[in-house]
């Protein structure tokens, strides 16, 4: 609106396939939601406060991530760590502010955290695990609000703080150094029975560090693209979500090299990515490695991917998956 006051409205639809179709165009899959919608107000040379529907998330950068920029054919993710759990896809309804204070970039942010979620049909077992069903069952005046945080340092090239998405990578055109580190605190958020089926809350607790490197090699257009973090989540005693989230330590990391060429001819980026975790509930040991490379016709306006993963969670048998995915935005 002007230097000082901004509206973001971002909205869309996801995941529409054959399966979800609606015969009259009228299911649920089929409709139009908001994926942003929040207000800005600029308070002093380098601080902002804003309020509304946004994605000042804290924890890590790739809970931060852009979805058209990313390095991966999608995001680790685990590291999109409250999708669907405090949250609407990644977005809470809430108040946040966000600045630099010289090279130290902050966000920080107080929310509503969703009443109905991915568990709002599921109910603790007597000494069972924990379930994400805080404001549900609890009520909102005690585990109605989430705290998040995330600060990163940029020694090299500055990046931007308009907008919350942070880059995957930058094929080149920027020379980049972050480390960082964040947080997400949802005070009973999750609920426990025991044996007489009487109900508490555990506190969720997630946070991470994380290490961001992007730059040129030289003056033949090539470039690295290197990524690695440490997160510990806890969703509550022995809590588990299908394979997606659990009560866990992980490690994640990924690389990519950007071979030699010029911005206006096709370029060719072979990535490699791995992600270790650590789970409560079943006392083992999940990973993946992906193996994978993106072609690029225009940047990232136009792009094909493929990727092949091999995952394995717990004593489970090993699962590979090859990934195609093309992607255009204007």
């Amino acid at each position: 609106m002007n230097d000082k006051f901004l509206i973001l409205t971002h909205l869309g639809l996801n995941s529409l396939n054959g399966k979800n179709l609606s015969p009259t165009g009228k299911g649920e899959s089929s409709q139009l939601f908001f994926h942003d919608f929040w207000g800005e107000y600029k308070v002093a040379k380098s601080t902002y406060v804003g309020a509304g529907l946004h994605y000042w998330n804290g924890i890590s950068r790739l809970n931060n991530q852009s979805t058209l920029n990313m390095l991966t054919l999608d995001n680790n993710r685990q590291s999109w760590a409250t999708i669907g759990l405090s949250d609407q896809f990644a977005r809470h309804l809430g108040v946040y502010v966000k600045g630099n204070l010289g090279k130290l970039q902050y966000r920080l942010s107080f929310n509503e955290a969703v009443t109905s979620n991915l568990q709002e049909a599921v109910e603790p077992e007597a000494n069972g695990a924990a379930v994400y069903a805080g404001r549900r069952l609890l009520g909102s005046r005690d585990a109605g609000k989430t705290f998040a945080g995330y600060l990163d340092y940029n020694f090299l090239d500055q990046e931007s703080t308009l907008l919350p998405y942070k880059v995957g990578t930058y094929i080149g055109t920027k020379k980049v150094f972050n480390v960082g580190a964040g947080f997400f605190v949802h005070p009973s958020g999750s609920v426990v029975a025991d044996g007489d089926g009487v109900l508490s809350g555990e506190d969720v607790t997630i946070f991470a560090i994380d290490s961001f490197y992007d730059a040129p090699l030289g003056e033949d257009g090539s470039a690295i693209t290197a990524y690695a973090k440490y997160q510990n989540s806890d969703y509550g005693r022995n809590y588990t979500l299908g394979t997606t989230y659990a009560t866990e330590s992980m490690f994640y990391g990924h690389v990519g090299y950007l071979l030699p060429g010029t911005m206006d001819k096709t370029r060719f980026q072979p990535y490699l990515s791995y992600n270790h975790r650590s789970i409560d509930a079943i006392d083992d040991n999940a990973n993946r490695l992906g193996v994978g490379g993106n072609i690029y016709f225009t940047g990232h306006h136009s792009k094909l991917s493929i990727e092949y993963t091999s995952s394995k969670f717990g004593d489970a048998d090993r699962n590979g998956l090859i990934t195609v995915q093309a992607m255009i935005y204007l």
